[in-house]
């Protein structure tokens, strides 16, 4: 950071490379097509392009560290040596089996035994650390899982080494690292009781380490990203962070701290955030501009203010005159030496180049901006400040000419779904009956034994559907010949899950490229791209399409495949939608207008889609909703108004059928014991979640809470490689028939199975039909 110049900083970058690079590097290693040497050599390659790529663009404050192979917290907990002991490791630097043991689950023999980061003996046959969601985004982080009693020492000095690498090639970087006390908000204690927080006198001494060799190694400034700020605190974790950030500058105090929050307003915390000493305060602009009066009048002087001014997590380009107007009192009162320009938090969020989308509509590509463009408008926006408006006057005012097209264009409004919208009473977000009613009118209709066996919707997209599906995209392979292609593979599934005994059955979904895209694709107002990637965990990318326009649905999306594969069967197949919250969650969202309305549009398309099926004859259809919770302020006084537009919206989507049609849902990993009572007044027949993982800890919000309605508590972790055996699935099933009425029960895995083999698949659900039968003769018996 120059001494004398306006700080322009990223304060981080996505990690997977412009064509995915890193995805595909550690699939190769996964698979053992790759040593960890060339894993090692992709990772640096990608941490150097980073790098000058940040420089070109303008950057100033580059950070480093922002780079993981897996997950930044996990890093974290790797670092602190949060290693619990079923991963076998017994001190010393962590290898790179053991870390992704960690993080996918261990299969049994050994793969790689080249380290990274030294040499530990990694155990085999243990699963992965629990996963769930990055605050309200759809970045999933792996759970850290701490001892009451735990101790921690400096495992890897990744951060340092990364440093002193950049320095190498001749980048003095910023260092950033997850601060301690969000580390241990983010963590569990294997106990269940005591709080992490109670453990930060312990870690602070290992972080202080950290930082004194940072400090050692020529750093000067340490970002230290506390997102915790942006929460409800208790008084212990207000407490904390004077202590910790009084004993940082105590102990390094010629190492500058940018403390950093992000994701919403410090709010109730701002008094604390802005008395600790450090040397700088990063604030999150976009999600809360509200703060900045606040903030500026409660910041030192002699602190330097980050304005995170750009969206770190959307796509849309800035205004960037707006912006310079707003933010000029705020450089003539500090000075530009007292501000950094920032985006609102990491670009890790957001997809890497934009002139990559060759194909993109001209008109629609000019509204984006991507994290390459993202930093470039920072870079603009220092200009203006620092030699003034006039040498970067095109920029501006190509800025303001996009944004005033867009305001106006025909291809964003819609007048037809404006008016239904408008027309849309609360009548429409009512089942007719209430559950008990309809769960007698459904089994009558279906006769499903107790502990009915499903899945959640996909099955193995396999190298022959994707070789199939490529190939009908370019044009290689006739429409007829690819429905004949996916005819096949759907009559294979149906077939094989009436072979092994699967109660009700699934398509497939071969035809699905995401659950999200799909439909898109098929929604007036969603625009897609060809590689606007970004991570949602390890080496798992996804392209959320973009919401630029009023959402309607020109034509039935899944009644043609629903209804063959139902005419293939006698058994019940689901129909298998994506709910209205999870588009809108997994989405870009529009800007210039509501979430809630967006929503609302979304759920009347879905609303046709769901009672075209019902006159199609399928009797069960499944609206997926693993996105409601990660869409949850993250404050609790916003929770209300949140969670009654959410609710309304997919009850809306569903309310439209008759009491025979069974109505499921399924949610990914989440706190349900915040939401229960939201869950609950979704009013869903069934609703099945992920539970294996947290070995069915996560049910306990539904028995606490009495919930009436049907539960599929997964049986089966679909996200590691690890096939379960019969005894560890019925071992799950007895914890939830223990909990739970026998009569409430639904078996089935944890989430979908597209990323998954056939030979993984095949013996997991075998698995976990013979573990049902078991428990369902059981339950006879005792009857008899």
């Amino acid at each position: 950071m120059s001494k004398n110049t306006l700080s322009i900083a990223s304060l981080g970058t996505p990690r997977i490379g412009p064509r995915r690079e890193l995805k595909f590097a550690l699939e190769k290693y996964w698979s053992g097509q790759l040593s960890a040497k060339d894993l090692s050599e992709t990772a640096t390659a990608l941490r150097c392009a980073n790098w000058a790529r940040q420089h070109a663009l303008g950057i100033t404050t580059i950070p480093s560290n922002d780079f993981s192979f897996y997950d930044h917290v996990l890093d974290t907990a790797v670092m602190v040596g949060a290693i619990p002991k079923a991963y076998g490791w017994s001190g010393g630097p962590v290898n790179l089996e053991t870390y992704f043991a960690m993080a996918r689950g261990s299969v049994g023999g050994a793969s790689h035994p080249i380290c990274v980061h030294g040499h530990s003996a990694p155990a085999h046959g243990v699963p992965a650390l629990e996963m769930t969601k990055w605050f309200d985004t759809n970045y999933h982080y792996m759970v850290p899982e701490l001892e009451p009693d735990q101790d921690f020492t400096l495992a890897s000095t990744k951060p340092v080494d990364e440093f002193r690498e950049a320095l190498a090639i001749g980048y003095k970087t910023r260092p950033v690292i997850l601060g301690p006390i969000s580390f241990l908000k983010l963590s569990k204690c294997t106990d269940g009781t005591t709080e992490c927080i109670n453990l930060i006198d312990k870690i602070l001494s290992v972080y202080l380490d950290l930082m004194e060799q940072l400090q050692a190694a020529g750093a000067e400034w340490l970002q230290i990203d506390e997102p915790a700020l942006v929460l409800d605190l208790s008084e212990i974790e207000r407490a904390a962070y004077k202590r910790v950030y009084s004993k940082i500058a105590k102990t390094v105090p010629s190492l500058k701290i940018m403390l950093t929050s992000y994701f919403g307003s410090l709010g109730n915390n701002l008094d604390i955030a802005t008395s600790l000493p450090v040397a700088g305060l990063h604030i999150d602009l976009v999600r809360a501009p509200e703060q900045l009066t606040a903030v500026r009048q409660k910041l030192q002087q002699n602190q330097i203010l980050s304005l995170g001014v750009i969206d770190g997590r959307n796509i849309w380009r800035a205004d960037l005159q707006k912006l310079h107007d707003w933010l000029l009192p705020v450089v003539q009162e500090r000075g530009l030496t007292g501000i950094e320009l920032a985006p609102s938090c990491s670009l890790l969020h957001t997809p890497i180049d934009l002139e990559l989308e060759t194909e993109l509509d001209s008109d629609l590509k000019s509204w984006l901006a991507f994290s390459v463009q993202k930093m470039a408008e920072l870079s603009t926006l220092g200009q203006a400040f620092e030699k003034g408006v006039e040498t970067v006057a095109g920029a501006l005012q190509a800025a303001t000419k996009a944004l005033q097209a867009r305001a106006t264009s025909d291809k964003v409004h819609n007048k037809t779904v404006q008016n239904r919208v408008q027309a849309t009473g609360s009548e429409l977000t009512s089942r007719n009956s209430p559950f008990k009613t309809r769960s007698f009118l459904q089994q009558e209709a279906t006769g499903l034994p107790l502990f009915p066996t499903t899945t959640i919707g996909s099955f193995p997209q396999t190298a022959e559907v994707r070789k199939a599906r490529t190939a009908f995209n370019k044009g290689e392979l006739s429409p007829t010949a690819y429905n004949a292609f996916l005819k096949t593979e759907t009559k294979r599934a149906i077939r094989w899950q009436e072979e092994i005994g699967i109660d009700v059955l699934v398509h497939g979904e071969f035809e699905r490229n995401d659950m999200v895209q799909y439909f898109g694709e098929q929604l007036a107002g969603y625009a897609f791209t060809k590689h606007a990637w970004v991570q949602s965990y390890g080496s798992r990318c996804v392209r959320p399409p973009i919401i630029y326009g009023d959402v309607a649905r020109p034509h039935a999306m899944t009644v043609e495949w629903t209804a063959y594969a139902q005419s293939l069967t006698s058994r019940p197949v689901k129909g298998m939608l994506t709910g209205p919250v999870t588009m809108l969650q997994w989405s870009f969202v529009r800007d210039d207008m509501p979430r809630a309305d967006v929503c609302k549009q979304i759920a009347l398309a879905l609303r046709d889609e769901v009672t075209d099926l019902e006159t199609a004859g399928i009797r069960l259809i499944q609206v997926d909703e693993p996105a409601l919770r990660e869409g949850l302020p993250l404050r609790r006084l916003e929770w209300s108004a949140y969670l009654e537009w959410a609710v309304a919206c997919f009850k809306l989507a569903t309310s439209g059928v008759t009491d025979a049609v069974q109505i499921h849902t399924h949610m990914c990993y989440c706190e349900f014991n915040d939401i229960i009572s939201s869950i609950a007044a979704m009013d869903a027949d069934v609703i099945s979640i992920e539970t294996s993982r947290s070995k069915m800890e996560l049910l306990d919000a539904f028995v606490s809470y009495s919930y009436p309605n049907d539960i599929g508590p997964g049986v089966y972790d679909i996200h590691s490689p690890r096939i379960p055996k019969t005894a560890e699935i019925s071992n799950l099933l007895e914890k939830a028939n223990g909990l739970l009425k026998a009569t409430q029960i639904w078996v089935n895995p944890d989430c979908g199975l597209k990323t998954r083999s056939w030979d993984e698949v095949r013996p997991a659900l075998i698995a976990m039909v013979a573990a049902a039968k078991n428990l369902r003769q059981h339950a006879e018996s005792r009857n008899t």
